[in-house]
């Protein structure tokens, strides 16, 4: 093997594919990337076995062609490390591949590329192109609420939806559920499918510009997701997502409409006193305002009012103050319209005006909140 090639050319798809690496693992050549080179090509690939990451690279100079597999992590600390606009001129002698920039030299161990492991085979049942800045704002508005570590294993990672020309996405972690849709230009038959956390999140760290096109191809236990310089495959979490329509709340006639920024602010302030352990705050309705009151175990208050659009009865009500503030940060609009039916039921966040998001946050009870003792 032998080639040369850009340093900022190489740096963008070795940091991407790296991100697929798991530092530690039980197989060690897990922790290097297969390299592969082949005409004008270089092809790097990096995998944990669950997620897999695919890039590609123009290469030039005197080339050879070989394959083999070299230490992620050490290999893109030294291509960081090179000034900008350095060239790397790159050759295998043994089982060592040297790399030689001006006047800084690295000879890194290499493992056989015949022992690095082969992903399944794919087969799509289901593919469509659709923006990137499209994919991106449907994770945006939804990967928050991911459980994390969950022995529920099949709520640490994001329901795909596909039916029509409407493609969904989905996460809970059994205290509150983000769901967004977006429209998209084909025409596709009805499937569910559980995309891993890791996997979202690098499938994310794919999209490069929101006009760009990305393909999506869905199989029975892989999803893939190619732009004009990666490919992406993750797994699918074997396992059945809970009905999301079933926890929807049903008939709420309390309806608030509020500045999404002056809630947010009153929250964020109110949220300073609130108990580190619950960040419970209660939230009293009464007609056109909205009182926050958040205390602690020290017996510190805070409390903020805000005019809001509301004309119903009064009503008392408990929330995890950062799972309000998750929402309020993901909402583009000016305005967000929260929907109750009692103090004791779910809330139903969404944007004002456009209804392609909406966010339910279970309520906390009062045992949660720290009430400040009489005196």
């Amino acid at each position: 093997m032998k080639f040369s090639i850009d340093r900022d050319a190489l740096l963008k798809p070795l940091q991407l594919v790296c991100g697929a690496v798991e530092r530690r693992h039980n197989l060690p050549i897990l922790a290097n990337l297969l390299v592969e080179v082949s005409g004008h090509s270089l092809k790097l690939t990096g995998t944990d076995l669950e997620v897999e990451l695919v890039g590609q690279a123009v290469i030039h100079g005197d080339i050879e062609e070989g394959r083999t597999t070299v230490p992620a992590k050490k290999l893109l600390d030294i291509v960081k490390s090179l000034p900008e606009q350095s060239e790397l001129k790159v050759e295998q002698q043994d089982n060592k591949w040297l790399l030689r920039s001006g006047r800084s030299r690295f000879s890194l161990a290499t493992l056989p590329a015949e022992e690095y492991p082969n992903v399944e085979a794919f087969q799509a049942e289901i593919e469509f192109t659709l923006k990137q800045g499209v994919l991106k704002s449907l994770i945006d508005a939804t990967q928050f609420s991911m459980a994390n570590q969950d022995v529920r294993y099949y709520l640490n990672g994001l329901l795909l939806e596909t039916e029509g020309n409407v493609l969904r996405a989905i996460a809970t972690d059994g205290h509150r559920l983000a769901l967004s849709h977006r429209t998209i230009d084909a025409q596709l038959p009805e499937k569910q499918v559980i995309v891993p956390r890791k996997g979202v999140m690098e499938m994310a760290r794919l999209l490069e510009a929101d006009d760009l096109d990305i393909t999506i191809a869905i199989g029975d236990n892989a999803i893939r997701a190619t732009n004009s310089t990666t490919v992406f495959t993750s797994k699918l979490v074997d396992g059945r997502f809970p009905d999301y329509r079933r926890v929807l709340p049903k008939g709420g006639d309390k309806i608030v409409i509020a500045s999404r920024n002056h809630f947010k602010q009153a929250l964020t302030r109110a949220s300073i006193l609130s108990n580190e352990k619950f960040r419970g705050v209660r939230i009293q309705l009464e007609a056109g305002l909205l009182k926050i009151t958040a205390n602690n175990p020290e017996q510190e208050e805070a409390e903020e009012i805000i005019d809001v659009d509301y004309n119903n009865q009064p009503l008392e009500i408990g929330f995890n103050v950062s799972y309000l503030l998750d929402v309020l940060n993901n909402l583009k609009s000016d305005d967000v319209r929260i929907t109750l039916i009692d103090g004791n039921s779910s809330a139903l966040l969404e944007n004002h005006l456009e209804e392609d998001s909406m966010y339910v946050v279970m309520p906390v009870s009062y045992t949660h909140l720290t009430l400040p003792t009489k005196a």
